[in-house]
């Protein structure tokens, strides 16, 4: 199988999620790293893709230039990643859309609303295509977990409920945390834990019911004095059918690191999902003791075992399901037609429709705000 060319935007020295990314992208042997724009300055740039091992040819101090001159060359990348802050994510994704090179972009797909729907518009005048690494969706018992709610196994959906706990931003970070320091500048996050890890729960809540919030009421609080932006998120969501849920999305919550939480409650059943333990589903039927569901074990359905990649009882988790993603990505690509499974760029515009609807919410009294294109 011929390995697609991949070129990188953000992601050099100093960062975290780029080095997911490759990682990610090479699992399944379906991208090399070719090219890339891996800083805003020319020589942390250069430096970066030295490391890399990316020709110095190739090698950009700027995305516009790097798009133009990769959709120019005959052996031109087919697909860039893109793992910047988010403000930069609508700019960088509208200049390789426009040059037809397909876009894998990191979450949330924009800092703002406005950003998102011009990308929208960018998006569907182009050829190429674009992916939202919204990677939780890639582990095997969520896509055991989605399959079950669309098969009816638990009934008609009553209740969702997603939270997403961390605490590493429970006091002042060192000003020398280059993750901290973006993660709470507005003007570069475009909202604080709502904005990072709420929309993964968001996300999460909606890829696995297969229902869209049609309204919400939120508080986002800072508890950090000084902090621009929110560190505490509570939102009530009305989903379409009548179900409720709620998201608690926290980086003050001490004593946890990334405990992102699943459960759906229905009228016949409920499942219960922790990505900290993603390789057990639990799933109880009405009136019947819990079951525990293993990820490679004997009631894996081929939903998950379609993404698992090795036996059962070995653990297997974030990287693996970044990795979904990836191949996923490249099988578009490369031809086939886009899977159920896919996030791209409506879930995106709906996750940041989220994010600001959770910002009106809260700035206005925690009034109820209503979900519209």
């Amino acid at each position: 199988m011929t390995k697609l060319k991949l070129g990188m935007v953000g992601g050099g020295q100093g960062a975290f999620i780029g080095g997911v990314h490759r990682i990610a992208s090479r699992l399944d042997g379906r991208f090399d790293l070719v090219a890339g724009a891996f800083a805003s300055q020319a020589a942390r740039a250069h430096a970066s893709a030295a490391e890399l091992g990316v020709e110095p040819d190739r090698s950009y101090a700027d995305y516009r230039e790097m798009a133009k001159a990769e959709a120019a060359r005959s052996d031109g990348i087919d697909a860039v990643s893109i793992v910047t802050p988010n403000h930069l994510h609508g700019p960088i994704a509208a200049a390789f859309l426009s040059q037809n090179i397909s876009v894998i972009c990191d979450k949330p797909m924009t800092a703002t609303l406005a950003q998102a729907k011009s990308l929208q518009s960018v998006a569907q005048s182009s050829s190429a295509h674009f992916f939202l690494t919204h990677n939780y969706t890639g582990y095997p018992l969520i896509r055991q977990a989605r399959e079950m709610v669309q098969n009816g196994a638990l009934g008609e959906i009553r209740i969702i409920e997603a939270n997403y706990l961390q605490d590493w931003l429970s006091t002042a970070p060192d000003r020398e945390n280059k993750q901290a320091a973006w993660r709470t500048d507005p003007s570069q996050a475009g909202g604080g834990a709502v904005g990072d890890i709420g929309t993964h729960a968001y996300n999460l809540a909606c890829f696995v019911s297969g229902l869209r919030a049609t309204k919400l009421n939120a508080t986002l609080q800072s508890h950090v004095e000084g902090r621009a932006v929110d560190d505490d998120a509570r939102v009530h969501l009305q989903f379409e059918g009548g179900s409720h849920g709620h998201i608690w999305a926290s980086q003050v919550a001490i004593g946890n690191e990334n405990n992102l939480t699943l459960a759906i409650y229905g009228t016949l059943g409920s499942i219960k999902w922790a990505q900290e333990n993603p390789n057990i589903l639990w799933y109880t039927k009405l009136n019947q003791p819990p079951q525990m569901i293993t990820r490679g074990g004997a009631g894996a359905t081929e939903a998950a075992n379609t993404v698992t990649r090795i036996p059962g009882g070995h653990p297997e988790g974030y990287l693996e399901a970044f990795a979904t993603l990836y191949r996923e990505a490249a099988d578009v690509i490369t031809g086939q037609e886009p899977t159920k499974n896919s996030i791209g760029i409506n879930e995106g515009v709906d996750g940041v429709r989220f994010v600001d609807a959770c910002q009106r919410s809260s700035s206005n009294g925690s009034d109820w705000v209503t979900l519209t294109d």
